[in-house]
This record gives C-alpha cells, structure tokens and sequence, in this order.
C-alpha cells in the first residue's frame, strides 16, 4: 500500500500529480500532513511542493479540460474539506492517464462526481454570502461585514461588492480564517491583522464596538429589526423553510436575527 504526504496545498497537490507519473507509480492514499498514515502503509512518499512542476500539470490540465472543467478544480478546492483531497488527486491524474474528452461531465465516476458536489457545495455558499452579510458603517465612513462561512469563499465573492458598492470604502472580513479585503474606493486589497484582539470589532458576533459605530448606523439597525418583525405574517410562519433558507450558523452576524 503505497501513500503520498502533501502540505495541503493546491500547488502541493499538483506536484503529487507530477510525482506520481514521474515515478511511474499510483498512490492508493494521498494524506495531508498530520494525518494519520494507514496501518498496513508500505510506503510513504512525501511531497515536497514544486510551483514550476505544479504549473506544468495545471497547463496540461488547460490542454485537457475545459474551462468548467479547470473551475470545477479551483472552486472545489476552496471547500478546505481534506475528504476532497484524495478524489480530487484520482481526478486529476485519470484526466491524463484516460485522455477522455470531457471527463469533468462523467458524473458515473465516483471521483469525478465527488469533485463536482463539493464545488456546488462552495458555490451555494458563496450565493449565501452575498445574500446574508450584513454591513455596520464606522464614523470615518467605512463599512464592515464580518463572515464565518464553511467554505473560503470570500476570494469568490469581492467583485460583486466590489461592482455594487464602488462609491464607498469597505472591509469583508472572514473571522474563521483570520484574513479579508479591504475596498479603499479604487482597489481591493487582502488584509490581516497581527493582533486581532484590537479589532473594533467583536469577532465572535462581527458587531462593531460602540465607539466607533457611525450614530446614524444604530438607527438604521433599530429601523431594520422593526420593518422585519414588522414584514412577518404569523400565520404564515415556517420555522423549517427559514432554517434551510437561512441556515443557523449564519444568524450572529444578521442585524435581524439579533
């Protein structure tokens, strides 16, 4: 039984692809690091991640799939799920050994349609992003969102703010994996802070401390929580239908639902 350990990267996976060919070889089990090797390993061959043999696959990739087919890959890998990463590398190395055309389309492989769940799975979240974040204005002007979604998909989501709320500064921040951009009214830039417990704001809720927050903005989040109670029919409420619209875990960080 043979196994591959990788840093769990995209770049490092791709060089698992790159290895496993250049060594002739088929790995029965691609591990990230720290994770536990299988108790009859043979052999362990471990990854050592290479940008120059990483962009040769991706350009073989470019020659074999389509571009559904390459954004199946990227999207699919924003998941973060290490349950992705052994279908994906099966994927990607039957796209060269079969030279099938298409093959990101053959749903009947259990590799290719793992890969293909997992990236609606991402992209159903990044729809939800757009729909449930909630901005809180600063008096200096700027807005924040602040998010925890499963799924990294913030890289997926600043154009459309980007195209919606051009006229004014913004900052999207990701409270899960600690980093978010920043929108100044002319470009997007990707932030993090060294010390995040001088945030003004709570990361554990995304409110803005009390200091800082725009006068007006209380206002308008006391007008936003009466017009929702206000819009809800009683006798048309569907506890189950609002859970699967607007799932728990996104509820504190809406102004409505707090």
């Amino acid at each position: 039984m043979q196994v591959y350990v990788f840093d769990n990267t995209l770049d490092g996976l791709l060089t698992a692809v790159f290895d496993s060919f250049f060594l002739r070889q088929q790995p029965e089990y691609l591990l990230a690091e720290g994770e536990q090797l299988p108790l009859f390993a043979d052999e362990s061959h471990r990854v050592v991640t290479d940008s120059e043999k990483a962009e040769r696959v991706w350009k073989g990739l470019e020659k074999q799939l389509s571009k559904d087919g390459l954004h199946m890959i990227t999207i699919s890998w924003l998941s973060e799920e290490r349950s992705l990463n052994q279908p994906l590398f099966n994927f990607i190395c039957k796209v060269f050994r079969m030279k099938v055309r298409d093959l990101e389309r053959n749903a009947s492989d259990e590799d290719v349609l793992e890969v293909r769940n997992t990236c609606r799975r991402v992209l159903h979240e990044q729809l939800r992003m757009k729909q449930f974040i909630r901005f809180q204005k600063a008096k200096d002007g700027t807005y924040l969102g602040v998010v925890s979604p499963d799924h990294n998909v913030l890289p997926l989501i600043i154009d459309h703010f980007q195209d919606r709320f051009n006229d004014q500064p913004w900052l999207i921040y990701d409270a899960k994996r600690h980093y978010g951009y920043y929108y100044d009214g002319k470009a997007v830039i990707r932030v993090t802070f060294e010390d995040e417990t001088s945030v003004p704001f709570d990361l554990s809720n995304g409110k803005m401390h009390e200091e800082v927050l725009s006068e007006n903005d209380k206002i308008f989040q006391d007008l936003w929580r009466t017009y929702f109670k206000a819009i809800c029919i009683k006798e048309r409420m569907n506890p189950k239908k609002q859970l699967s619209d607007m799932p728990r875990r996104y509820w504190k960080y809406m102004t409505e639902k707090n």
